[in-house]
């Protein structure tokens, strides 16, 4: 048996057309996107696999489209035959892929998580409209000049995802 960790990615890894492949490849996965679309009963998959981008990459739908995929890349890895001498036993997320993290650790089930992960996205999206704010990720950039036009204009580091990526935050 090999022991492995899973990390799972948080808001902004969406895109259109992802998961369509699980969804047409394993049963397993499959299972999980028509769970989800009973539970979320706003056509999530539909736009999860044909967009539009736009609507995809609201709060209200990427935080369950990203969790979903996740469930559904889960269980068809934990089903591919390839696969079989592999054990999870350690899982992490990023922000919203904690979520993600504890479905995969068997803490909470899929429905119950999905569940949670709607209405985080609610919470969040009321908050950015009442708030106008706004987090953005700066790819490529010098993280000193970066720190320093975040500390002149009042906006502030997030995340610091990579070497290559930074997120911040602040008033749209």
């Amino acid at each position: 048996m090999t022991n492995i960790a899973l990390i799972f990615p948080g808001q902004g890894a969406q895109k259109v057309g992802m998961g369509l492949e699980f969804y047409k490849n394993s049963p397993e996965a499959k299972a999980i996107f028509d769970q989800a679309d009973k539970i979320c009963a706003n056509g999530l998959t539909q736009v999860m696999f044909e967009g539009p981008e736009e609507k995809l990459t609201s709060t209200a739908y990427c935080q369950p489209a990203i969790f979903t995929m996740s469930a559904a890349g889960l269980k068809a890895f934990e089903a591919h035959p390839k696969y079989k001498g592999f054990f999870v036993k350690f899982t992490a997320g990023l922000s919203l892929g904690e979520y993600s993290a504890l479905f995969a650790s068997g803490a909470l089930g899929f429905a119950d998580t999905l569940r949670l992960v709607q209405q985080r996205a609610a919470f969040m999206e009321k908050a950015t409209k009442e708030n106008q704010g706004a987090m953005a990720a700066v790819i490529g950039f010098d993280k000193d000049k970066l720190v320093e036009i975040c500390r002149r204009t009042g906006t502030q580091i997030a995340n610091f995802n990579s070497h290559e990526q930074i997120v911040i935050t602040g008033l749209r």
